[in-house]
Formats: structure tokens, C-alpha cells, sequence
């Protein structure tokens, strides 16, 4: 376990294009890795459902139709989670990929965000509770609460929805993660602001950051990521000496663009035990609280 003073993170705001290759997905990819490497952030954050973008490259009999462009961007995981791989250590930094669908058995898809290290190493996040999208499209639910334990820390991951729901985000911060990684993938404006609600929400019961990077724009040729809204941001608690307004950067609503900003997780340490208010330590004084970090599988990543 890591106990950085300062960590540098961003987060993107990534348009949904349409790539004709392959190859220009892997191109666009490496553009957006070194850009974000730029700006001297140690953790890039990709957004939910950002996988789906390759599927474009693969002609309007996949693109256009939902069940093949699942079965087709799951197929290509390994490719994809390893470029990522090679981008993490050219650039020595730690990414998030942008999820999409993982096989599990015949048919059955979760969607997975998986973080990549500087080192290669690989831990994967499954999304644990479905939209009703989701639901509709097939996807399952994961059932594994994980932290990634890295050589930056300890790392949580809420995709989209997860981050709406306060347990799974307790139940990390209580097995050790300060940070918060939220990639999200919102259709309207309503559905950006319950994520950032809930990402601010999460960091402010907890005590931690939290990191929200959104699809952008329109895609209309995909029936999965046709509309993206959004706007990155990077919460913390509103407090003294840490921010008055809880907000450390935020993005331009809809532009594609990297937000970063330094959270300074020494201050947010100290705040547990000695800020305005403790969080934290009190939540255990609500009616029906219980201790929820034997929920959590802890994965060490080097």
C-alpha cells in the first residue's frame, strides 16, 4: 500500500467517433494516451462503453446491430486491453481503459473496465448493477467488489450506475481505496448530473476522490452509444484546506478534452480523523450500518 502525498490524475472527455480501421481506432487511441500523458497526470481515465467505438471499424452489419457489435468488441478484449498495455508503460502511467463487453459463458456479457499499470499488469472491475438498458441489452451484472492496491495507492473502481449506489463505494473506501475511478456513459443531461451528483456524493461520505470521465457527442450510427453528455470532473469533499466547493477541476459540458488536477491525498487523510466534519469515521452512527470491507477482494497490481 502506497501512501503518496500528491497524485495527479485526469480524466477524459472522450468522443464517440467512427473509425474506418482498426488501425485508426489504435491511432486515435495512442493520440489520447499521450495527450493525457501531457499533462503530467499519473492515472488516465477512460469512459464507460468507450470499447464500443471499435466496432465502427468493423462494417455496418456489426455497427448496426447490437448483438454483433457486442459478440465482435468482446472478441477483440485481448487486442485492446493490450494496447492499452503497451501505451501504459511507454508513457509510465496508469490507464483505465474504456469499458465494454466481456464474455462470460455462452451469450452472457458483463461490462468491464479493466486498469492497466505502467508494469502490465491488468485488474478488471465488472459493473455490478444493470441499467434497465443494460437489462434489455443482455449485460449481467458482476458480482465481485474489487481494489486495485498499485504502487499509487489504492485504487476503486464505480462504472456509471455503480456510482449511484452508496454501499459498493463504502465497502471500498472501508478496504483502503482513496480514490474513486467512475467512467461513465450518459444518454441526456439528467443522466450526467446523477453521476456527478453520486461521484460527489460518494467522495464526500468517504472521504475521497472521485474521478468521473464521460463518453461525448453522437454517435448515430451505433445503437448502443448513439447520444453521449457529459463533463469530466474530480471531487473531493468540500472542505477547508482541501477545496471550499468540493470540485477540483471540471470539463466544458460535450467538448473532447483531458481534465486533470493534483488531489492531495495527505490532506485527505488528515480529514478523516481531523477535518470540519468526519465522515468517515462516523458513519458507523447511522441506524443499521455494518462493516462491509470482508465484501471486497483486494487485487494487487505491480
Amino acid at each position: 500500500m502506497s501512501h503518496r502525498q500528491t497524485l495527479k490524475v485526469a480524466a477524459a472527455q472522450y468522443p464517440i467517433d467512427q473509425p474506418a480501421t482498426l488501425e485508426a481506432w489504435r491511432d486515435k487511441i495512442a493520440r489520447w494516451v499521450a495527450d493525457g500523458a501531457q499533462t503530467g497526470a499519473e492515472v488516465l481515465v477512460f469512459p464507460e462503453y468507450a470499447a464500443i467505438e471499435q466496432a465502427a471499424a468493423l462494417g455496418e452489419k456489426v455497427y448496426g446491430d447490437l448483438d454483433a457489435t457486442l459478440q465482435a468488441v468482446a472478441e477483440l478484449e485481448v487486442d485492446r486491453v493490450g494496447l492499452h498495455q503497451e501505451l501504459a508503460a511507454k508513457h509510465r502511467v496508469h490507464i483505465l481503459v474504456g469499458s465494454g463487453p466481456a464474455r462470460k459463458g455462452e451469450g452472457r456479457y458483463v461490462n468491464a473496465a479493466q486498469l492497466v499499470t505502467p508494469k502490465g499488469s491488468v485488474g478488471v472491475q465488472e459493473k455490478l448493477i444493470m441499467t434497465p438498458f443494460e437489462t434489455d441489452w443482455g449485460i449481467s451484472a458482476g458480482t465481485q467488489v474489487r481494489v486495485f492496491d498499485t504502487v499509487l495507492g489504492l485504487i476503486g473502481v464505480t462504472i456509471c450506475y455503480d456510482s449511484e449506489f452508496p454501499l459498493l463505494a463504502r465497502a471500498m473506501a472501508e478496504a483502503g481505496a482513496e480514490m474513486l475511478l467512475v467512467p461513465s456513459c450518459t444518454e441526456r443531461l439528467s443522466g450526467y448530473h446523477r453521476v456527478r451528483t453520486g461521484s460527489r456524493a460518494r467522495a464526500l461520505e468517504n472521504q475521497i476522490a472521485a474521478i468521473v470521465s464521460p463518453t461525448v457527442g453522437d454517435a448515430l450510427w451505433s445503437p448502443a452509444v448513439d447520444r453521449n453528455t457529459g463533463a469530466a470532473g474530480i471531487y473531493v469533499p468540500a472542505e477547508q484546506t482541501v477545496s471550499d466547493t468540493g470540485v477540483l477541476a471540471q470539463g466544458e459540458l460535450n467538448a473532447a478534452q483531458w481534465v486533470a488536477a493534483t488531489v492531495d491525498l495527505a490532506r485527505l487523510r488528515h480529514l478523516r480523523s481531523s477535518g470540519e466534519m468526519r465522515n468517515y469515521v462516523d458513519w458507523p452512527n447511522q441506524p443499521g450500518a455494518v462493516r462491509l470491507a470482508d465484501k471486497v477482494e483486494i487485487v494487487m497490481l505491480e
